[in-house]
């Protein structure tokens, strides 16, 4: 599997770059591929079907002037932020492997998630669980039962090729994610309504620990075959810097 960490100028590029490599994949160009990157600024990222003015505080964004963008793939609204990584998985799709369908690939990348970050923690089992469909959790040991959020993912298919991806919150100021989201309209059975705050939580790793643990998980080492950066700067002007795609919903 390709490996590749890419710092991209603004945040619409790198949005962009996730669609474009899996279109790259998708037209034959490149492998499967394991990505890394980190943000620089703060600036909040819409599920594909996400309704603006019912996901995001607005207002407040505005007054800060803190920018909205809209992704390819479903899920819900995150705050992007330093302290924050992402990563993107490109799969190919097999007709009877555990890339078949969106169920098996979510039960499949979420359990080689789940045990590299439950290995960059340095215990065995216990401490990382899948919660809903594709959330990452903490177990709370002063609280039995009781699971904390510290990454959500979501996939996008192709014909022979998915993008799965996902941010994990590692050391970041988490008032803001209440300061700027609102109460999610859809939520898992574990979050219980708790607020923001009472939900999620930093994993306070590394981000090179983390990293570390995921190409490690995904066997990603070889050189990375990237689409040509004119390719993701188009894409970026032409549909994650626009209004048009930005607030569709």
């Amino acid at each position: 599997m390709q490996l590749i960490d890419l710092a991209l100028p603004c945040p619409a590029e790198q949005l962009a770059a996730d669609e474009a490599l899996l279109d790259w994949c998708e037209g034959g160009h490149g492998g499967e591929t394991l990505l890394f990157w980190e943000p620089r600024d703060i600036f909040v990222v819409v599920g594909y079907a996400n309704k603006v003015a019912t996901e995001v505080n607005v207002a407040a964004c505005e007054q800060r002037g803190i920018p909205i963008f809209r992704r390819c793939s479903g899920g819900g609204t995150v705050v992007q932020m330093p302290g924050g990584l992402n990563y993107s998985l490109i799969l190919r799709i097999t007709e009877n492997g555990p890339t078949r369908n969106i169920s098996a690939a979510n039960q499949f990348i979420m359990e080689q998630n789940r045990a590299a970050i439950q290995s960059a923690i340095g215990q065995p089992t216990g401490e990382v669980s899948v919660r809903g469909h594709t959330d990452l959790a903490l177990a709370m040991p002063q609280a039995p039962g009781t699971f904390r959020k510290f990454a959500g993912n979501s996939q996008r298919r192709r014909k022979h090729f998915l993008l799965f991806h996902g941010t994990l919150l590692l050391n970041c100021d988490l008032k803001l994610i209440g300061e700027l989201l609102r109460m999610p309209s859809l939520q898992p059975d574990y979050r219980a309504r708790r607020t923001h705050a009472e939900f999620v939580t930093n994993l306070n790793l590394p981000a090179a620990a983390v990293k570390a643990a995921l190409a490690r998980a995904w066997a990603a080492d070889a050189k990375f075959d990237a689409p040509p950066p004119a390719e993701i700067k188009k894409l970026a002007r032409e549909k994650y810097l626009t209004p048009d795609w930005n607030y569709k919903f």
